[in-house]
């Protein structure tokens, strides 16, 4: 089925205890509903037919080299043609703005930020997108830290209100779409002075209050973190997909032995919510052709066996 023909027929939260009773409710019925996890791999359109001959149920790719929220309407039609035409669909998109946006610190500046980020969501909606990864470490970045002057003292809560405030009122923006939404992505503490871990992120949903925007759990960085996997479970239907990789070297899954000993806690929290999202591959792959195949082969029968 290519990606026209899949939208052709396509027709618990936060902290423990501090969930609304309406989260409680949208938790349980999503613990109640179960269902089919899907499996993709963050790889250029160019390998989505091998994803496909191998199993996996979508790709996921970045929001500039695929969506192009700076080029032309005349180049996103051609653009767009070959996203719907792909051999499976383009589930979720990562990498939403660039490093050259700047949404926290003194020199913030959001207007550029929200006309980019609109662009791309509106995009995202018309080829069937679901998700894009609000990850972003350089544009959310509190500088005086990790990306600004080392003599500074950062202001992570500084930052994570502007992080917050530029969030509803990008919602605000695309209230009118329907099907495409953002995920908040917590990223290592070496990666970003703010939003680190599951439960941080979700503070953030819950005070914009908006069903675009909602939850990400990447496994490598819960893992990194040591963030509990009662972390998913809390997030409940809030969560709508997830990432993996190899802990310590972030190859595919598994490359470790202990791969599954180490993934299991985490699949089993997906599975207690009932968990129906994609789960991508955000991984190093071999360059060589054949081992690269067989790397996709070993990763999709692990992650099956957890799931």
């Amino acid at each position: 089925m290519n990606r026209r023909e899949f939208l052709m027929t396509a027709a618990a939260a936060g902290l423990a205890g501090c969930a609304t009773s309406g989260e409680k409710k949208c938790c349980a019925k999503a613990g109640a509903c179960g269902g089919k996890i899907l499996f993709g791999a963050c790889r250029p359109l160019k390998d989505a037919a091998t994803l496909k001959a191998h199993g996996y149920d979508f790709f996921e790719t970045s929001v500039a080299g695929i969506l192009k929220p700076t080029c032309s309407e005349e180049e996103w039609k051609k653009q767009k043609e070959l996203i719907l035409n792909a051999p499976i669909p383009l589930r979720s998109c990562n990498g939403f703005l660039p490093g050259t946006f700047r949404i926290t610190g003194p020199k913030a500046d959001f207007a550029p930020a929200l006309d980019y980020a609109e662009k791309a969501l509106r995009r995202a909606e018309e080829v069937g997108v679901k998700t894009i990864v609000f990850g972003s470490g350089g544009a959310r970045n509190v500088p005086g830290d990790i990306c600004g002057d080392r003599n500074q003292r950062p202001k992570p809560e500084d930052g994570v209100a502007q992080y917050t405030k530029f969030c509803r009122l990008l919602c605000k923006r695309v209230e009118d779409l329907k099907t495409v939404q953002m995920v908040i992505e917590p990223l290592r503490p070496n990666e970003s002075n703010i939003l680190n871990y599951v439960w941080q992120g979700m503070q953030v949903v819950r005070d914009v209050n908006s069903p675009r925007l909602q939850e990400l759990a990447d496994i490598f960085h819960m893992i990194c973190g040591r963030e509990c996997a009662r972390s998913i479970v809390e997030a409940g239907c809030h969560l709508k997909h997830c990432h993996i990789a190899c802990k310590g070297t972030r190859q595919f899954p598994g490359t470790r032995p202990d791969d599954a000993e180490i993934f299991k806690p985490y699949f089993d929290a997906l599975k207690q919510i009932g968990y129906t999202g994609g789960v991508s591959c955000e991984c190093g792959w071999p360059k060589e052709k054949a081992e690269f195949e067989k790397a996709l082969d070993t990763a999709l029968a692990l992650m099956k066996s957890l799931a």
